[in-house]
């Protein structure tokens, strides 16, 4: 497994992954890593990413567990603060197969966002989501369960990646024990409709991370 290490990292700024050359491998795999965070884009809005470090886990399978592997990468990327800067950056990484990283790898793995139904979970659960009419554009409205002290981030995301839907709000109104989130449906790419299409809702707190994914009727 490979780890990446970086300082402050935005979901938009990692532009593609490429060029992982690989000598005594036979087949590589690479992981998600855990759920993000919101922080201010430094123009009086939002952004989704990661601050502090970040592993990105690569699964790297030998040819021969016998002899060593090293892998050579290509990394662009881009770092961004009021404007984003692009850069390409190359290593190589000779992997030793010691387990030196991997409980780091384990623990980061954990906090990887699971795949639950619609009210499913105990601690954290996604129990309702609809639609509201009214005002320039129809609002989702999102009720989460998440322990009351914990810290709790919802992300949105369309069927497909030219989607762009605002970050959700916390708004009042949420029933007892609940926490209430809201959206403007914005964003959607030309020709697109909202009807029938599925959202996938993802609610994360710093110990754990769970995904709903919801048609819109």
């Amino acid at each position: 497994m490979l780890d990446a290490t970086v300082p402050a990292l935005s979901l938009g700024a990692l532009l593609a992954l490429v060029q992982i050359v690989s000598i005594g491998v036979a087949g590589r795999r690479l992981g998600r890593s855990h759920g993000p965070s919101r922080f201010p884009d430094g123009a009086g809005g939002n952004s989704i990413g990661y601050k502090g470090d970040v592993i990105l886990p690569l699964h790297v399978m030998p040819r021969d567990k016998a002899k060593p592997v090293l892998l050579r990468l290509d990394l662009d990327y881009a770092i961004c603060s009021n404007v984003c800067i692009p850069v390409l950056a190359k290593a190589e990484l000779p992997l030793p197969g010691d387990g030196e990283k991997d409980a780091a790898i384990d623990a980061s793995e954990a906090r990887v966002p699971k795949a639950v139904t619609l009210g499913e979970g105990d601690k954290l659960a996604i129990r309702a989501i609809r639609r509201e009419a009214g005002g320039a554009r129809p609002r989702i409205v999102v009720d989460v369960a998440a322990p009351p002290e914990a810290k709790l981030e919802v992300f949105a995301e369309g069927p497909t990646p030219d989607w762009s839907l605002p970050i959700p709000a916390p708004v009042a109104g949420a029933p007892a024990g609940l926490r209430r989130f809201a959206f403007d449906l914005d964003g959607l790419p030309p020709g697109a409709t909202a009807k029938g299409a599925t959202l996938r809702l993802t609610a994360a707190t710093d110990e754990a991370a769970i995904e709903v994914t919801a048609p819109l009727e």
